[in-house]
């Protein structure tokens, strides 16, 4: 695990207390620890213009559904671990071809390719803004 960078904060206060993260820095968060494990094409949608049900997709793509389920469990384990967080819904965790992780102001979505292809929500979305990956991974 590397730190998130600058503003990033690991979850524990000094007193070991676990510390909330703003939803911005969740999604970086989320988006450095799927490309820790190797996703490719990640992005952060903000979706705060035009939904009120999350603030932030983040949509990976793992090469099979053995790498989406093993991005998954890594964002799943240390975003428990560092800052108390656990989805409210998780949904193709068995199939692996798109799990989605519903953590109420950040939404994860981890494709595989064929699935990420057919699904295509960077254009159903294409009219929101991105967040610039150098920021989620730094």
């Amino acid at each position: 695990m590397t730190s998130g960078g600058p503003g990033y904060t690991d979850g524990v206060s000094i007193r070991g207390h676990k510390t909330a993260l703003t939803s911005l820095e969740q999604a970086r968060r989320t988006a450095a620890l799927a490309q820790e494990k190797l996703a490719e094409d990640v992005v952060i949608l903000d979706m705060r213009p035009v939904c009120t049900f999350t603030d932030y997709f983040v949509v990976a793509t793992g090469r099979n559904p053995r790498q989406t389920a093993a991005i998954w469990d890594e964002v799943h384990g240390v975003l428990k671990k560092e800052a108390g967080l656990l989805p409210r819904t998780v949904d193709g965790t068995q199939e692996g071809s798109w799990i989605l992780a519903d953590y109420l102001d950040v939404v994860l979505h981890v494709f595989t390719p064929e699935a990420r292809a057919f699904y295509r929500l960077e254009e159903l979305w294409g009219d929101v803004p991105a967040v610039e990956l150098e920021a989620a991974a730094g």
